[in-house]
């Protein structure tokens, strides 16, 4: 007797439910260049300038992701009030 099958193992879809995903909270020094597309010098200089947040876990470096949308937000609305 073959064994019984629900639709979804039919189709070729797994049983298991896919976990979903969570957006980081921190990011490495690389990951946050390339997230808004900057070098590691810049990212250094805007770090060393306090306008983005990073925290120490053990010895890495991790940049804060809500800091990040929060520079370039700050830059966009410098660059509406420019235009106007």
């Amino acid at each position: 007797m073959p064994p019984i099958e629900n639709a979804s193992q039919r189709a070729g879809q797994s049983t298991r439910r896919m976990a979903p995903q969570v957006a980081p909270i921190t990011v490495r020094i690389p990951d946050a260049c390339r997230m808004i597309g900057i070098g590691r010098s810049k990212m250094y200089e805007l770090i060393q300038e306090g306008r983005i947040e990073t925290v120490k876990l053990g010895t890495s470096t991790l940049v804060v992701v809500e800091s990040l949308a929060a520079l370039i937000a700050g830059i966009r609305q410098d660059q509406d009030r420019v235009s106007r």
